[in-house]
């Protein structure tokens, strides 16, 4: 991109992460695993994960992020909210209108993005395009994740891999030379690898509540992944991925400044790192103290390494994230100059009532203001 090139540029970031901190320990105890803290460590890198407090949901640290982002901007608010998610409040409605609602952003534009641990980045990327055509003059993008509510504590392969939290950026129009321009994005797709991440029930193909099958497993309704397939294809394509993005922002490898992948593994992050020949010192991340956070992963790590300010605005900067679907992302970023703010987990919101079984049950052939015309004409 030419310097003075219209594009998506960082300008606020916000963080929610749950106030309980679980160490290794306490989930293998929590859930009879047979493993050990020092196996977690060396397999992983991940030594705590926060938790969401009973009650709280994917909405609430929505919220909190999102609002933690909005008092750091200056400026008009947004004019469309996108939460990446794959832990939405409820399965319908999607979780942003509400959350647009509880921010007081009004009647925008709201929808939930789900692309796993790629939502961030697909996220980025849709809100790079609306805002470089004038679609919109202000994206709050979240990223926000309760993987407590999906995964088995008791499966030994994904029980101490996942945390909860959620992160923001407010995005707006500016050049590709300010500090937080998006200068380049590569996404893709590969569905015949459907079945490596997965939560195999509760969705229209196998809603776990048909008489006409058979009653699934007490296990199908959790995350499930293979580990090891996994592996094996979050190296290949977030490397091929963070390539192609280089080659677009015609960027050599070693000239960039701060890499940060999907904090899923940091045996996938070294591998990656190493192939793309990023210096270790150049490579952050914040996996050992929140573990993977999904779609949340990447804003959250860019936050934290902002208030720590270990990275000059302006400096080249590669994301990339692999998930499940299969999905992966990449963007080029300069660093942004943006101001980082933290909020405190919020009080979960009330849960919703339940219909009343009457109106559950109405004659679905008549509206409630229909009656029997007597004209005789």
């Amino acid at each position: 991109m030419r310097p003075d090139d219209p594009t998506a540029v960082i300008s606020a970031i916000g963080s929610c992460l749950p106030d309980r901190v679980l160490d290794n320990d306490e989930i293998i105890t929590a859930g009879s695993l047979r493993t050990t803290d020092e196996w977690v460590r060396s397999r992983t890198g991940i030594a705590h994960r926060h938790r969401a407090r009973p009650g709280g949901s994917t909405g609430d640290l929505a919220v909190a992020a999102g609002r933690a982002a909005l008092e750091a901007a200056q400026g008009p608010p947004p004019d469309l909210l996108l939460l990446a998610t794959s832990t939405p409040d409820h399965p319908c409605p999607a979780t942003a209108p509400e959350t647009a609602h509880r921010l007081g952003l009004g009647t925008i534009p709201a929808f939930d993005l789900s692309a796993v641990c790629s939502g961030f980045l697909y996220a980025l990327t849709t809100a790079t395009a609306l805002l470089r055509d004038g679609t919109c003059g202000g994206v709050l993008l979240i990223a926000a994740e309760t993987y407590s509510t999906i995964v088995n504590p008791n499966d030994r392969d994904t029980a101490a891999l996942f945390g909860d939290g959620a992160a923001a950026v407010l995005l707006r129009p500016g050049p590709a030379s300010a500090p937080g321009a998006v200068l380049a994005t590569d996404w893709g797709s590969d569905g015949s690898g459907r079945d490596l991440i997965t939560i195999p029930v509760g969705g229209s193909r196998h809603p776990g509540r048909s008489r006409r099958q058979p009653q699934p497993p007490p296990d199908a309704a959790y995350f499930q992944m293979r580990g090891r397939e996994v592996y094996a294809h979050a190296v290949r394509r977030m490397t091929q991925s963070a390539r192609a993005v280089l080659r677009s922002a015609d960027w050599p490898a070693d000239t960039v400044r701060a890499f940060i992948g999907h904090q899923a593994n940091q045996r996938i992050l070294d591998a990656v790192g190493e192939r793309l020949g990023i210096d270790p010192a150049h490579r952050l991340g914040n996996l050992r103290e929140v573990g993977n956070t999904a779609a949340a992963s990447i804003p959250l790590a860019l936050a934290d390494a902002t208030r720590r300010g270990t990275v000059a605005p302006g400096e080249r900067t590669l994301l990339t994230a692999f998930g499940g679907g299969l999905t992966w992302a990449s963007a080029a970023v300069n660093w942004p100059a943006a101001i980082a703010r933290s909020a405190p987990e919020p009080a979960p919101q009330p849960a919703a009532e339940p219909q009343p079984e009457a109106v559950r049950t109405a004659d679905p052939t008549r509206s409630p203001a229909w009656t029997p015309s007597t004209s005789t004409s």
